[in-house]
């Protein structure tokens, strides 16, 4: 599978994703669905513009993740999201797994 790596250029770019929708032209909706995935494609105008705006080249922005490994961080991205949900709601606890 093929994601794109739009949060960790904004972040390198001190920039939001907001940031980026409004010097590229591109909708919100197409960022949020390249940025989690659900889109069925890019077209080049769209890569171009994310190129132009972040300075970046198409391999910058696009990388290849295998199956497995691409189910495992979204797994290992929600277990994250509980512990967060449980420190903020006191509940923590020390565990000696790892994440």
């Amino acid at each position: 599978m093929i994601e794109i790596r739009v949060d960790q250029l904004l972040e390198a770019h001190g920039r939001t994703f907001y940031w980026l929708a409004k010097e590229t032209g591109i909708s919100h909706t197409t960022l949020w669905r390249l940025k989690k995935g659900k889109a069925l494609g890019i077209n080049f105008e769209t890569l171009e513009k994310m190129c132009k705006v972040l300075r970046c080249q198409p391999g910058d922005l696009l990388t290849f993740v295998n199956e497995t490994q691409s189910r495992k961080n979204r797994s290992t991205k929600k277990q994250e999201i509980v512990t967060v949900g449980r420190l903020s709601a006191g509940l923590a606890h020390r565990s000696k797994r790892a994440i």
